[in-house]
């Protein structure tokens, strides 16, 4: 491939580092804690985070994307004995109790009820300890080395334990949900369940996590507590679509940690819109196209989130000349993009028109010669 290069450096999006007052992470109240970012998993704040820790309810974030990923979310669920009466939060769940897997999700990650992780945990495994199987093996498929799971609720067990940088990269995944991430953004919900004698009853549901009332930027994700574990949370923020997950166990003070470090990294990275759909076009010659040129162009955007104040700059590559026939949406070239030098991403360049292949097939010398004869 023949290759024409145009360079342009985009001042227009040259950032400076964030003039942003950050509070002073020296104060996070956390034993351990760690912030990344979701789009890369860049790790941008760790005290502690490899240290294998408690994470009483938290657990619950990895109970719920089991139960997600599970299957219909509409389906009615019998509650069986064993979930009920279990210890800490509840929804006083009754055994026979009916209401639908997407019902007990909601009550799983507002309320927090410990009866509602062990209904899905029966419903989707058949036993509390098959589903901690199908925990584990979820973790070990997330690359997680320290992280063990006994139970779908976060009561406390000498082998349930995770870290803090691994319950960041749990959070990550279920954040990609798009499921998950509409429940634990919700402040509030209401759900039906039908008792055993046929009487159903609606119960509204509160959202433990006081983040989503202190900042409309909070999206999640959920909260835990027991006297052994101490407070623990987990969060996600987003602004200028930037997306942080914030982690801390045994927090005493982890409303404001949460808060300080989504400021901390809002004000480190920066959201880069690198290409609009459509927004690179390119006239490229081509015989028998219509005024001899067929016009290229980018159908995706393409947007990449690092630190603040990187130079970013594009070439063009493409052929020099399109030989007929060029369908009509053809890949053709490409917009590569570089951050100080380095690639970072591209967009192909997809030809906008059908040119077909001429049926005079005369060379250019040979139709001079027949208009002589």
């Amino acid at each position: 491939m023949k290759i024409f290069r145009k360079t342009l450096i985009l001042t227009t999006v040259f950032f400076m580092l964030s003039q942003t007052a950050v509070l002073a992470l020296d104060d996070v109240s956390a034993h351990s804690a760690v912030l990344i970012e979701q789009s890369t998993g860049d790790v941008l704040y760790e005290k502690n985070a490899r240290q294998r820790m408690s994470m009483a309810s938290t657990t619950k974030i990895m109970t719920a994307l089991c139960a997600i990923e599970s299957g219909d979310l509409s389906r009615t669920v019998e509650v069986h004995p064993g979930a009920c009466g279990v210890e800490g939060s509840s929804i006083y769940l009754q055994t026979g109790d009916r209401l639908t897997m997407e019902a007990l999700l909601y009550s799983l990650m507002l309320e927090s009820a410990n009866d509602a992780a062990a209904a899905i945990a029966y419903e989707v495994a058949g036993s509390i300890d098959a589903f901690a199987r199908l925990m584990n093996e979820t973790a070990a498929e997330f690359g997680l080395s320290d992280t063990h799971f006994t139970n779908p609720h976060g009561l406390d067990d000498e082998q349930h334990y995770t870290t803090a940088a691994d319950l960041a990269v749990i959070a990550s995944h279920a954040m990609g949900n798009e499921i998950f991430a509409k429940i634990v953004s919700s402040r509030r919900q209401t759900v039906s369940i039908t008792h055993k004698d046929g009487e159903t009853v609606e119960r509204v549901l509160l959202n433990h996590n006081k983040l989503l009332r202190l900042s409309d930027e909070v999206t999640g994700v959920k909260t835990g507590f027991t006297r052994h574990s101490g407070r623990c949370l987990v969060s996600s923020a987003c602004r200028n679509g930037v997306e942080v997950i914030a982690v801390t166990l045994n927090a005493p003070d982890d409303w404001n940690d949460h808060l300080s470090l989504h400021e901390f990294g809002f004000a480190s990275r920066t959201r880069y819109t690198l290409a609009e759909p459509g927004e690179f076009t390119v006239q490229l010659p081509c015989p028998t196209a219509r005024d001899g040129v067929i016009t290229v162009c980018n159908r995706d955007g393409l947007a990449f989130v690092r630190e603040n104040g990187l130079d970013i700059t594009h070439t063009v590559e493409a052929d020099r000349l399109l030989m007929p026939p060029v369908q009509e949406g053809q890949k053709v070239g490409r917009v590569v993009f570089y951050a100080s030098g380095t690639e970072i991403g591209e967009v192909p360049l997809y030809s906008c028109e059908f040119v077909s292949e001429p049926t005079d097939t005369r060379s250019a010398g040979q139709k001079i010669l027949d208009l002589f004869r």
